[in-house]
């Protein structure tokens, strides 16, 4: 079992790549593992942690808990996101999650730790701080710990589409291709 509060996370994803859903299909907010590119990406719609959210600058605008609540999971809190007061000042979010991802490529329900070690405990607050924040005079990155896995964000195309390279290279490859003039 993993010994700190923060079981893995992902940063800087993008809003528009996320399937929120429509009627009779719900939404996901999947994931890859870094380094695993083609491995099964994993939803962490259920996750429990802590969001940040992110104007297209990168510029931090808010700062949010998912799951305190039993029925406010990380999807949800997003989703509501897309609606309210905030909805037109964010486009990418980065979140820090404390279910762990099961070999099954599920997430955990077990969350609480008996005890964890202060050393962990803060070096993970501040992990969660430098990822999120990237301060210029921070030269080493976070310290999460060797068990907290990073995941990047995953596309499902049938649902939203192809992305914009996709597209680019496809229009690339249907153009006619032309002989060098000769000089």
């Amino acid at each position: 079992m993993a010994k700190g509060l923060i079981q893995n996370y992902g940063l800087f994803w993008t809003r528009s790549k996320v399937f929120w859903g429509k009627p009779k299909t719900r939404g996901h907010l999947k994931g890859v593992r870094a380094g695993n590119r083609t491995g099964p990406p994993i939803d962490f719609r259920m996750q429990q942690g802590v969001y940040v959210l992110y104007d297209d600058n990168f510029r931090l605008v808010y700062v949010g808990q998912a799951g305190s609540n039993q029925n406010d999971r990380l999807f949800k809190r997003l989703r509501h996101h897309l609606k309210d007061k905030l909805a037109d000042r964010w486009t990418r979010f980065s979140w820090f999650g404390i279910r762990r991802v099961l070999k099954s490529g599920r997430l955990s329900t077990e969350v609480i730790r008996k005890s964890v070690a202060p050393t962990v405990i803060l070096n993970q607050v501040e992990a969660i701080l430098i990822s999120s924040t990237e301060p210029p005079l921070n030269l080493q990155g976070g310290r999460f710990g060797k068990d907290v896995t990073r995941y990047l964000q995953y596309q499902h195309a049938e649902e939203l589409g192809p992305d914009a390279n996709v597209m680019i290279r496809e229009i690339w490859r249907s153009l006619p291709r032309r002989k060098k003039a000769k000089m």
